[in-house]
């Protein structure tokens, strides 16, 4: 039964790429309550197909690359925007956007040199997404409520965190490259 149903996530993911287009424009219009509204179910997709993947065993070779790739289109696209528009600092930007290049590259590299199976995420890597999530949720309820809880202490916290889960993916590439080459 479950084999007529592994398409749902991957079309979770194709959703969330194409909610993008309705979130940038709400967030270039400055209507940030239904650009809340829109990330909150892009970021529910994203959760949703992932737990259908693993709990339902609904996972695709497809789905290993579409799910990351929705995740920093998601990410990505929503904090540049929001950067260009003057309410995040560049060096988050900076420092989201390196990670998820660094990963990409890795990752690119490896399937392609090495021609290893799609890596699979790690769990500092999953916690890092989610506090891109919640970063950005607060930056949304922030601007729409003029609360002031996102700060330079915020900023500065979620751009650790990024950078811890940088240097984790960059040893862990550094080092699967050595095993590799020494195979």
């Amino acid at each position: 039964m479950g084999k007529y149903f592994i398409f749902i996530p991957n079309l979770l993911s194709i959703i969330r790429i194409f909610l993008m287009y309705p979130l940038l424009t709400f967030i270039s219009e400055e209507n940030f309550l239904f650009a809340l509204y829109i990330f909150a179910i892009a970021a529910a997709t994203d959760g949703l197909d992932g737990y259908l993947a693993r709990v339902m065993d609904w996972q695709t070779d497809l789905g290993k690359i579409l799910d990351p790739i929705a995740d920093k289109v998601l990410l990505i696209g929503t904090i540049l925007i929001l950067w260009l528009n003057g309410y995040i600092p560049l060096f988050v930007l900076a420092i989201f956007v390196l990670r998820d290049l660094m990963i990409i590259i890795g990752a690119a590299f490896h399937m392609t040199v090495y021609e290893t199976a799609t890596p699979a995420p790690n769990v500092f890597g999953k916690v890092t997404t989610f506090s891109h999530i919640a970063y950005l949720v607060f930056v949304f309820v922030d601007i729409i409520f003029s609360l002031n809880i996102t700060n330079y202490i915020v900023d500065l916290t979620v751009a650790t965190i990024t950078a811890i889960s940088l240097i984790s993916y960059g040893s862990n590439w550094f080092k699967l490259t050595a095993k590799l080459h020494r195979e």
